[in-house]
């Protein structure tokens, strides 16, 4: 062998470090780069087709008190995979999920004697992209903390960004619609009625973040499987179009403290260029592990009213007694004289377990059951509930009683007031108080500051609280439903008794604030809805607030048309939805209500027919186990016409098309209520017309013509 061919082959080999490493998604769609920068920087391109979704972009981990993995790294080694497998989800948006992917997974080494490694993962799905860090077991590298992950998301032009800020304690915010060029605090939205606002920064948003690039890609930026690790917001470049991670940190300022092995949640890309194929991606779930549950015929979607609505709209309270300085286990409250509001009263409770019986609702909610709010509101108090001890006029044996010979369940409510040290301690006796008592769902909050003081909803510390409080249930075989959470990443496939959250503004800030404009319901899906079911609290019937307390809710409404709340219930999807209005709303409206009493909560097939995020969606679902189909159409402040294919029933199948439409005059603002009901028979050739106003929406329930009574 000669010199010169030495010389060369040394070269290259010095050289391979900066190779690219590439690969492509199962049919072609996507293709993903890796590679050194000339300093042994991590880098990661995305490309759908010939279009740009990200340009070169930084991966980096930053480690307390020893080198971090940002630069002077080499490739010791490169391994590819590939999987296509269809796995059924528990209860879902379809029956089955194809989970299809290329993976590359490449080991990254430091300098130096220690030779610390870290893996990055990548898979790579036809709908978009996933990718994690991995810390392999090593003799160098065993407990550590996190002082920063600093992974950029480079985009190639400036997008068209649906964004609401980045704060560590809250996401409850109003959405802007903007370049991306343009976020910051001169457009963020005015939203001084959250109690609990901790900014990150003046340029951070929030995932999932949804964006449209000039060229016409639809871009979704979030994560999946967040276990063990503080949720991530993103630091917008105004100038370049770059966004970077920023994690949520401790009371000490560390971000996350781990044990190798280990890795991080996945980094999630959908991109496409058709926005109806980003709300059918199952991407995020396919990240996320299987099912930890071995049984899971206890869980059971369903429909729920509850004491709730009434509080807000100021027809009743949560507290029993105006009183102060109460000691949760020190006051006696039988004492207490009631000041005759309390909406938790054994009287109430019935009136709505009746009414669920009545109409085949499956479970009731009642909050402010348990004593302790008196003290609460304003006050960071360690010990406010002990979520055991009801109110004198709550007889907990007699509802339990009562519901049963009603074949109704009731869900528990456990607002920890955010002191979630006290929760965990009171966690076993209190599931144990609801296996006691029948229960079998719990509801559960948590609104204002943390405690311990110091973390916040969307750290470390709190993201382990709720994957224990989800094991728990488990255990118990109690479902739950987190409000003031952290927001989800896929975690109902791992749990599937984990049905919902809030974890963004819901339907109950139209009662009490500025509301939530119109166009608001059209961006939950692309954002906020793309890591899992959202408890929005759809139904509101009676829109004119001032129907309930004339004084107290003056000028206050819910800005949609009566018809558009119809819609919510197939456009948010949900295994857990409340008909969310008082019973009376609902009596004075049965023709309308029977809609909320048809559509079920848990589906075989899901199609989105037309979708623009902030301004429409219509989305079609087939029901489980049946050949029933269901339709929600919803629009933003503009008034809309369309055409709709009903390619989705079944040929050769006749249907009965109940339409639950605007009326012709009805407007979210001028005329919300105005609703008309038609039927007609339509099969897979037919085209439906929809007409929907300001606001506005359309719910339609397609049943075969025999099951509905037709020839």
């Amino acid at each position: 062998m000669n010199r010169a061919f030495l010389t060369l082959a040394a070269t290259l080999l010095a050289s391979l470090p900066t190779l690219s490493q590439r690969l492509h998604s199962p049919t072609n769609k996507l293709a993903l780069s890796f590679q050194l920068g000339p300093t042994g920087e991590p880098t990661y391109q995305l490309s759908f087709g010939s279009k740009t979704v990200l340009k070169p972009s930084r991966l980096a981990v930053l480690v307390q008190g020893q080198p971090g993995f940002e630069k002077g790294l080499t490739v010791v080694k490169t391994d590819s995979a590939q999987a296509d497998e269809t796995w059924a989800p528990v209860w879902g948006e379809v029956k089955q999920i194809r989970n299809r992917y290329k993976e590359l997974a490449v080991t990254l080494q430091q300098p130096g004697p220690e030779k610390r490694q870290l893996r990055v993962r990548f898979r790579l799905f036809d709908d978009g992209l996933g990718f994690r860090y991995e810390f392999p077991e090593q003799p160098n590298l065993k407990y550590f903390t996190v002082q920063d992950e600093r992974t950029e998301f480079n985009l190639a032009a400036d997008c068209k960004t649906f964004w609401i800020r980045g704060d560590y304690d809250t996401n409850e915010y109003l959405y802007a619609t903007t370049k991306l060029s343009e976020v910051g605090p001169k457009n963020t939205p005015s939203t001084p009625e959250i109690g609990v606002q901790v900014p990150v920064a003046p340029n951070a948003v929030q995932t999932p973040l949804m964006l449209k690039s000039p060229d016409g890609l639809y871009i979704n930026i979030h994560e999946a499987a967040l276990v063990n690790y503080p949720a991530m917001s993103l630091l917008v470049d105004n100038a370049r179009f770059d966004l970077t991670s920023q994690l949520t940190p401790d009371a000490t300022g560390a971000k996350a403290y781990l044990q190798a092995p280990c890795h991080t949640p996945w980094r999630t890309v959908v991109v496409s260029d058709k926005a109806p194929e980003v709300l059918t991606s199952k991407l995020i779930l396919n990240l996320n592990e299987p099912s930890k549950l071995q049984d899971v015929s206890w869980i059971t979607p369903q429909k729920y009213v509850g004491v709730w609505w009434e509080m807000h709209v100021n027809r009743s309270s949560w507290d029993y007694a105006k009183v102060n300085n109460i000691k949760l286990n020190q006051t006696d409250w039988q004492a207490l004289k009631p000041h005759g509001r309390h909406g938790a009263n054994t009287a109430n409770v019935k009136r709505y377990i009746d009414f669920a019986a009545k109409n085949g609702l499956q479970s009731v909610l009642v909050e402010g059951w348990n004593v302790g709010w008196e003290d609460w509101y304003g006050n960071w108090k360690e010990e406010v509930f002990d979520f055991v001890t009801p109110y004198p006029d709550f007889d907990v044996q007699e509802l339990q009683r009562y519901a049963a010979s009603k074949n109704v369940k009731l869900i528990m409510h456990h607002e920890t007031s955010g002191s979630v040290t006290n929760y965990e301690r009171r966690m076993p006796a209190a599931y144990q108080f609801m296996q006691d008592h029948g229960y079998d769902a719990v509801k559960t909050g948590y609104v204002g500051r943390i405690i311990p003081r110091g973390e916040h909803h969307d750290g470390q510390w709190m993201s382990n609280h709720f994957v224990r409080a989800a094991e728990q249930t488990a255990a118990r075989r109690i479902m739950i439903n987190m409000h003031e959470s952290i927001r989800p990443t896929g975690l109902h496939r791992t749990y599937p008794n984990w049905l919902a959250n809030e974890a963004a503004r819901g339907n109950e800030f139209n009662a009490w604030s500025q509301g939530n404009p119109p166009e608001h319901e059209t961006i939950l899906p692309f954002t906020r809805l793309m890591g899992g079911p959202m408890d929005y609290t759809p139904g509101i019937f009676q829109i004119k607030l001032e129907h309930w307390n004339p004084t107290a809710n003056k000028g206050r409404q819910v800005h949609t048309t009566l018809a558009k709340q119809l819609a919510l219930y197939v456009t948010m999807y949900s295994p857990l939805q409340m008909a969310a209005d008082l019973p009376e709303a609902y009596e004075q409206r049965p023709d309308a209500f029977q809609f909320i009493k048809d559509v079920p909560v848990d589906w075989d097939d899901t199609q989105v027919l037309e979708a623009e995020p902030g301004d429409y969606i219509t989305t079609a679902r087939k029901a489980k186990g049946k050949d029933e189909w269901y339709l929600g159409a919803i629009t933003d402040e503009q008034a809309r016409q369309s055409r709709v294919p009903l390619t989705f029933l079944t040929p050769g199948q006749k249907y009965v098309a109940t339409v639950y439409a605007d009326g012709k005059t009805a407007d979210w603002e001028k005329n919300p209520m105005s609703y008309q009901i038609r039927r007609m028979t339509v099969d897979s050739k037919s085209v439906l017309k929809l007409q929907l106003a300001p606001g506005g929406g359309t719910a339609v329930s397609f049943k075969p013509t025999k099951a509905a009574g037709f020839r």
